[in-house]
């Protein structure tokens, strides 16, 4: 019969510690709060304060200090810069036991938490939660910190349930909250209204007035910078992103649109624009309107112009995207003649002059000539105010009137509606009771085309509605302008030039036509 020897075990199996070790374990606290409010500050204060006297008072522990996080919500851990560290030690070796008050304050995702924990584990940390008297290198350990941690889990998609509820009932409600910290022009006023400061409100002004001179959004970001105007978030530098944030928010006219986007899921936080998932809510005249609505609206329309133009645009010259070759109906650039001479000058020529082989036949121009046209096209037109602005008129009413479009996109969404109900039933039909794969693949890619000619259709219609809407702001807006031309011209006016031409077609010949933002053309 063999003879067993009994080897008794020197190191424990969870910590790799010798048994008979009188070394102490290094030990840190943990602690967590969820928001910035008074009575939380104190349960934090009231919490470092804890962990370092509990650790200290026991003889074989060693205390290494205590981790924290002030004001950060825990549903994952990937912002949380005192508890990552605190990982990051424990695993560098510099801690051997993590105390916290409760698996809720350590993670509220289960998967955070165990895959942390498990990390740790592998290292021999152990993780001790005072609430649950849970030891997570205890055999029961990882059986109750998976409980624990989904019903954490659940208490967080609760709160974050009931959150939205609330934010989304005031949607309903019609009431406005702005993230005013980091929104320039407005401040938190009486009964939570949005309320204009003075001072940010002229920045806004400027902003918009700069916008339909001819500059662009990069070209704005550069003048507030270099006048030391700090962005809404207060830093030095603007990006041209938060011009055309400002230019584009519907709160500067006073109005506001409630819940452009949502969050997709409580445990990452990830948000998403809402492109018709959820309801919206449109509130007009909501607050005080930093810039009026019909100025709002002819910024809207000169955006999407722009848009429309791309990188043809340039604000550092008037003329750019305006002046147009006959010959090929591309667009004028600025070109440097004799840049190293004293007979350096700058004149426009078609940016395709030669190019595909084949000159166009428009001359070159020089701003002195294309500014002298534009004052005798424009007094003409100022000859002819009474006369123009009556046509003005006629084509407002031809603009307004976008009902036959507006039925024909009414009609094209019932077809599309009908056609997506039996592309569902064809799809239910083939999981109830299957037929051939090839019948099936010939009806859904039919349905399919179907939708797609129709949404496009629908697009297009709708592009000519907003072309039309966009064509009537400017209408408008050149009305006003002739009313306030009392006088004729006599000196150039780059507001003038923005304001009045919409494009100047250069002729083989030299001559110019002027287009003007009512449609009609004047021939110098």
């Amino acid at each position: 019969m063999p003879k067993v020897t009994k080897i008794p075990p020197r190191l424990n199996p969870a910590t790799f510690a010798p048994l008979e070790s009188v070394e102490k374990r290094k030990v840190a606290g943990y602690a967590r709060v969820s928001t910035d409010s008074e009575e939380q500050k104190t349960s934090y204060t009231a919490q470092v304060d804890y962990y370092t006297k509990f650790i200290k008072e026991r003889i074989d522990w060693e205390f290494v200090g205590v981790y924290t996080d002030e004001g950060i919500s825990a549903t994952n851990t990937r912002h949380r810069e005192g508890f990552n560290r605190m990982i990051a030690d424990a695993l560098n070796g510099k801690i051997d036991l993590i105390v916290t008050k409760s698996v809720s304050r350590f993670a509220r995702n289960t998967v955070d938490s165990l895959t942390t924990i498990r990390k740790l584990k592998e290292k021999g940390v152990e993780v001790f939660f005072q609430k649950e008297n849970i030891y997570t290198l205890d055999s029961k350990g990882e059986l109750l910190l998976t409980i624990m941690s989904s019903l954490s889990q659940e208490e967080s998609r609760s709160i974050s349930e009931n959150v939205t509820w609330g934010q989304r009932k005031r949607m309903a409600d019609g009431k406005v909250s702005l993230p005013y910290s980091h929104f320039l022009g407005y401040r938190k006023g009486k009964d939570g209204i949005p309320e204009i400061v003075p001072e940010e409100a002229e920045i806004v002004r400027y902003i918009y007035r700069s916008f339909m001179e001819g500059k662009t959004p990069n070209h704005i970001a550069e003048c507030l910078t270099f006048k030391h105007i700090p962005t809404p978030a207060g830093k030095e530098i603007w990006s041209p992103s938060t011009i055309e944030s400002i230019l584009t928010n519907e709160k500067y006219r006073g109005s506001a649109l409630l819940q452009k986007s949502f969050t997709v899921d409580f445990l990452s936080k990830k948000k998403k624009i809402n492109e018709g998932e959820l309801m919206q809510y449109y509130i007009l005249e909501s607050h005080e309107a930093i810039i009026p609505p019909d100025e709002f609206e002819l910024v809207q329309a000169e955006y999407t112009r722009r848009k429309r133009i791309g990188r043809a645009y340039n604000s550092k010259n008037i003329f750019s995207a305006k002046l147009v070759c006959e010959c090929c109906g591309g667009y004028f650039g600025s070109k440097i003649w004799h840049s190293t001479s004293k007979y350096r000058r700058t004149v426009w020529q078609c940016n395709g002059k030669f190019k595909n082989g084949k000159k166009c036949m428009t001359p070159h121009l020089y701003e002195s000539h294309i500014k002298e046209k534009f004052l005798t096209a424009m007094n003409q037109v100022l000859a002819n105010k009474t006369e123009i602005i009556e046509n003005c008129l006629l084509f407002k009413e031809t603009f307004s009137n976008t009902a036959m479009i507006e039925e024909k996109i009414e009609n094209i969404q019932k077809q599309m509606e009908q056609l997506t109900k039996q592309i569902r039933m064809l799809i239910q039909k083939q999981s109830i009771t299957p037929i051939k794969s090839e019948d099936y693949y010939r009806q859904y890619d039919g349905l399919v085309i179907s939708f797609g000619k129709l949404k496009f259709k629908q697009d297009t219609l709708i592009q000519k509605q907003d072309e039309m809407e966009n064509k009537l702001k400017f209408i408008m807006d050149y009305i006003e302008f002739l009313k306030s031309q009392e006088n004729l011209i006599t000196e150039f006016s780059e507001t003038l030039w923005f304001r009045a031409v919409d494009q100047v077609t250069v002729c083989t010949d030299g001559k110019m036509i002027f287009a003007f933002k009512d449609g009609s053309k004047i021939k110098v």
